[in-house]
């Protein structure tokens, strides 16, 4: 399974194809992914790694198509790069069905322990306490979300269930994001070579789900992150998003889904620029917006929602 987390912002300095183009490629070959069309997806990789290889994500991307098409060379290849450039996640690379034609090759024990000596390294550097700390957080505000969104296929929106499992999700946000704002002021936004991805992610997702004022605050310093790469661009880009939406402004990479009350359907909030979105979300590592409407069962059709935007902007005021 592809993947689109813990993705970096990139600077495109190479001649021939530019940031825009290189964005277009990724886009076009996530796309030939989805509709299974491994081979075409992985000659659309190809082409934009040759004018820049640097994204982790994107390089497991590419490794995933091109095993599925049967190019094991350059799943190899594009693995071992994606490792090298940051790639951390090795419970989603042993168990990713993607990757199992890889699995007889000799290579496969190799990359494995390579990763398993990389982590090893980084893991020694790591701040135990603060990683325990912010692991804890995060189970707990995921606990009460999940339990929500399973509740939901069972019980309406305004039920009695519903009302008391928000009750204490809102209290347990407010407990947390007091942990996180001392953490957050004390010692800034912590990378994840001092805590690893997981509990790095704590932190973005305790102030994405906390107050407009707060998130405002602290914006300019995962702004700050990001660029240390400290914090990743594409929860910076849905953080930009929820302060857009929260302060009547269209929103930029499509992120923000709404609710209309006539009919209870979900509809993704106004947006600029529909037509470039997923070139957009390409660059902050995000996927196709198509794939990310899915969630809601939506399906995204940009000619549709560009007219349909005038009255959806209405409702969203």
């Amino acid at each position: 399974m592809r993947n689109y987390i813990y993705t970096f912002l990139l600077l495109f300095l190479f001649t021939g194809i530019n940031a825009q183009d290189y964005s277009t490629l990724i886009g076009e070959a996530n796309r030939s992914y989805e509709a299974k069309d491994y081979k075409m997806s992985t000659d659309l990789y190809d082409k934009a790694f040759k004018t820049e290889s640097k994204n982790p994500s994107h390089l497991y991307n590419g490794a995933c198509a091109s095993s599925l098409a049967g190019d094991t060379q350059k799943a190899f290849k594009w693995l071992n790069l994606s490792i090298e450039n940051g790639w951390t996640n090795l419970t989603h690379l042993k168990s990713d069905t993607d990757l199992d034609n890889l699995h007889s090759k000799k290579e496969w024990g190799k990359t494995i322990e390579k990763l398993e000596k990389k982590l090893a390294l980084v893991e020694a550097n790591y701040d135990k306490p603060l990683q325990a700390e912010l692991l804890a957080i995060l189970e707990e505000d995921q606990k009460y979300r999940k339990q929500i969104y399973e509740t939901l296929k069972t019980h309406s929106d305004d039920s009695q269930e519903m009302q008391d499992l928000r009750k204490k999700m809102l209290r347990s946000d407010s407990i947390s994001l007091l942990k996180v704002k001392k953490i957050l002021d004390e010692k800034g936004w912590v990378g994840k070579d001092k805590i690893g991805a997981p509990a790095n992610s704590a932190i973005f997702l305790v102030i994405q789900h906390s107050d407009l004022e707060t998130q405002k605050k602290y914006l300019p310093m995962m702004r700050e992150a990001v660029t240390k790469g400290n914090a990743n661009s594409g929860s910076l880009a849905l953080l930009i998003d929820r302060i857009e939406i929260r302060e009547g402004r269209k929103q930029i990479y499509g992120s923000q889904i709404g609710i209309n009350p006539k009919d209870n359907s979900h509809y993704v909030l106004p947006l600029i620029d529909p037509d470039h979105v997923d070139q957009r979300r390409t660059e902050v590592g995000l996927g196709p917006i198509s794939d990310y409407v899915k969630t809601w069962n939506l399906v995204w059709d940009v000619e549709k929602y560009k007219s349909e935007l005038p009255e959806l902007e209405k409702l969203h005021k």
